[in-house]
C-alpha cells in the first residue's frame, strides 16, 4: 500500500499506526438495541425468581419493545419519541426489575404487595410503549399523508398544454 501511495502522490507515504484498534463508534440505534438485549437477558435470567405472572408480563414487554425498536429506526422516530424509548429500555424497566428481584423470596409471592406494585408499574409502562408504538407508526403515516397531498397539489393542478391559446391565434 505504501508504495502504491508513493507512486501516486511522488512522496513517501506517512506511516500509520495499525497497533490500536480502531475506535468504534455506536450509534443511537445499536446502543437502545443494545440495552434492550440486556432486559430481555435479565427477564431470561431471573424468570424461575419471579411468580408466573411477573416472568410472562416482563416477556410480552420484552417482545414489544423489540417491536418499537425496529418501528423507531425504520419510521424514523422523533427525538421525544427516541429519547422515551431509550428512557424505557435503559431505565424505567430494568430499574423496578432489580429493585423487585432484590426482595426476600416472600415478597416476591403470587399474592404479595410488592408483586401487585410491579405489576401495577408494569402494566403503566406496557400501555406507554404501546402508545409510543402507535405514535411512532401514525407519525410515518401522517407524513406520508403529506407527501401525498404536496403531490396532488402539484401534478393534479389544470393540464398543461401546447397549443396556442385563442388569444395567440
Amino acid at each position: 500500500m505504501r508504495r502504491f501511495v508513493e507512486a501516486i502522490f511522488g512522496r513517501p507515504a506517512v506511516p500509520v499506526d495499525d497497533s490500536r484498534p480502531a475506535e468504534v463508534v455506536e450509534t443511537e440505534a445499536q446502543r437502545t438495541a443494545r440495552a434492550l438485549a440486556d432486559f430481555q437477558a435479565l427477564v431470561r435470567r431471573s424468570g424461575r425468581d419471579m411468580p408466573t405472572l411477573v416472568s410472562s408480563q416482563l416477556g410480552q414487554i420484552a417482545d414489544l419493545l423489540g417491536v418499537v425498536v425496529d418501528a423507531a429506526a425504520s419510521e424514523d422516530a422523533s427525538t421525544e419519541q427516541r429519547y422515551l424509548l431509550d428512557a424505557m429500555v435503559g431505565d424505567y424497566l430494568p430499574t423496578p426489575v432489580h429493585t423487585y428481584l432484590a426482595l426476600p423470596s416472600d415478597d416476591r409471592r403470587e399474592s404479595s404487595r410488592a408483586t401487585g406494585i410491579l405489576v401495577d408499574q408494569l402494566t403503566l409502562l406496557e400501555e406507554t410503549i404501546r402508545d409510543l408504538l402507535n405514535q411512532i407508526r401514525t407519525g410515518a403515516i401522517a407524513e406520508l399523508s403529506t407527501h401525498g397531498r404536496f403531490l396532488a397539489a402539484k401534478f393534479d393542478g389544470p393540464e398543461l398544454t401546447l397549443a396556442p391559446s385563442s388569444e395567440n391565434a
